[in-house]
């Protein structure tokens, strides 16, 4: 469908596939990986997203005079799962005053708590004036469709300050990501830890090659499919064991993965007397590592923290990248030197009253949170004149 206003045509797509890589990589090429068309494309074509996911694409292309000039990814969402983001109290509330909280639409990438972009433009386009005209049209969406609720989740900061101008509430978490100072090596790194820290994780490095573990990293062409398939074995057990299901993702969309975005990925294998026991799966650009993906077929004490995030380290260290993004949560990451920063979400409920209620959460929420940031500060392993 189409709508349209004085400078603005906005169309929806149910399928990536219909709007064109050409089209598409046109405006997402320089942004994060997680954004081009081969990330998203393969969540669609191996199944994890549309079908029964709960994901069902509802991609905006923005046109201007008939031409392209920005895309938004887009989806409706019957559940709240996979979003990390957390709104289920907001739809517990809902049901207990008999109202549908699903669908709702979320502009995001599936899976995937990494901050970026979400409407991508032309460099020529008045983002400003797109985001107002954009905002109208989703709102009509959303009564067109009976949904509930506007989402977008992580999001940057200039983003979300403008949507909040536009009756799209911000909402604040925090994620713990690790900063490039310039290191030239780990070494060089742990000389601005605090001694006892430093010596802390030391000691943890060393407890894994103590228990016979040896670790390597894989990239372009020292990757292969082999890899590959270990890794999701390793994946799919883990998650069988927290969760109870195999995970989000298919074997069949980390192969298409990795026949399509070969140069992105980086992989940490742990071996143990010579037999491969763990595995972490790493998404990479010239400006950010994010670590995603991790399992392990047995239990080795401090393993996962040299897999999934000293090795991270050594490697933004090695190719001068300069953020690495390990996942959400975990305050075990402040002591081994990743920050809190703040992460940005903007929400729109379409019940004035459910709006106003949110309203007020989120206000007190990051009171909350700002105390929290301020305490995690704190416990930052730096001496005091490195601290952030």
């Amino acid at each position: 469908m189409s709508s349209n206003n004085t400078l603005f045509t906005f169309k929806f797509f149910s399928s990536i596939e219909n709007i064109g890589q050409s089209t598409w990589d046109a405006f997402a090429v320089h942004h994060s990986p997680f954004c081009h068309y081969k990330f998203l494309h393969s969540l669609e074509a191996t199944g994890c997203v549309g079908g029964q996911t709960g994901w069902h694409p509802q991609h905006i292309v923005v046109y201007q005079n008939l031409q392209p000039v920005g895309i938004l990814p887009l989806y409706k969402k019957t559940h709240s799962y996979g979003e990390y983001v957390f709104d289920f109290a907001w739809a517990n509330t809902y049901r207990e005053y008999g109202v549908n909280y699903y669908p709702k639409l979320v502009s995001a990438i599936p899976y995937t708590p990494v901050t970026g972009a979400r409407l991508m433009t032309a460099l020529n386009i008045d983002k400003a004036a797109l985001l107002n005209a954009l905002c109208n049209t989703i709102q009509k969406q959303l009564e067109n469709l009976s949904m509930s609720s506007m989402h977008w989740l992580f999001v940057d900061k200039a983003t979300s300050e403008h949507l909040s101008q536009h009756d799209q509430l911000m909402r604040l978490s925090i994620q713990f990501q690790w900063f490039n100072k310039a290191y030239t090596s780990f070494e060089d790194y742990l000389t601005t830890f605090n001694s006892r820290k430093r010596k802390s994780v030391k000691k943890e490095r060393l407890k894994v090659s103590e228990q016979e573990v040896t670790i390597k990293r894989l990239y372009n062409k020292q990757l292969n499919q082999e890899d590959m398939t270990f890794f999701y074995h390793c994946y799919k057990q883990t998650y069988l064991k927290r969760s109870g299901h195999e995970g989000y993702l298919s074997a069949k969309f980390f192969e298409k993965l990795f026949i399509e975005m070969p140069n992105n990925l980086m992989l940490v294998v742990a071996n143990r007397a010579g037999t491969p026991v763990a595995s972490a799966l790493f998404v990479y650009d010239k400006n950010q590592l994010c670590g995603r993906y991790w399992g392990a077929l047995e239990e080795i004490s401090s393993l996962h923290f040299e897999c999934c995030y000293y090795q991270g380290i050594e490697f933004c260290i090695e190719k001068k990248i300069e953020m690495f993004n390990p996942g959400t949560q975990g305050e075990h990451k402040i002591l081994r030197g990743f920050e809190p920063i703040y992460c940005y979400s903007n929400h729109h409920l379409a019940e004035l009253a459910f709006h106003d209620a949110v309203a007020k959460f989120i206000d007190s929420e990051s009171k909350s949170l700002e105390q929290y940031k301020s305490q995690a500060e704190e416990l930052l392993p730096f001496k005091k004149q490195e601290k952030k």
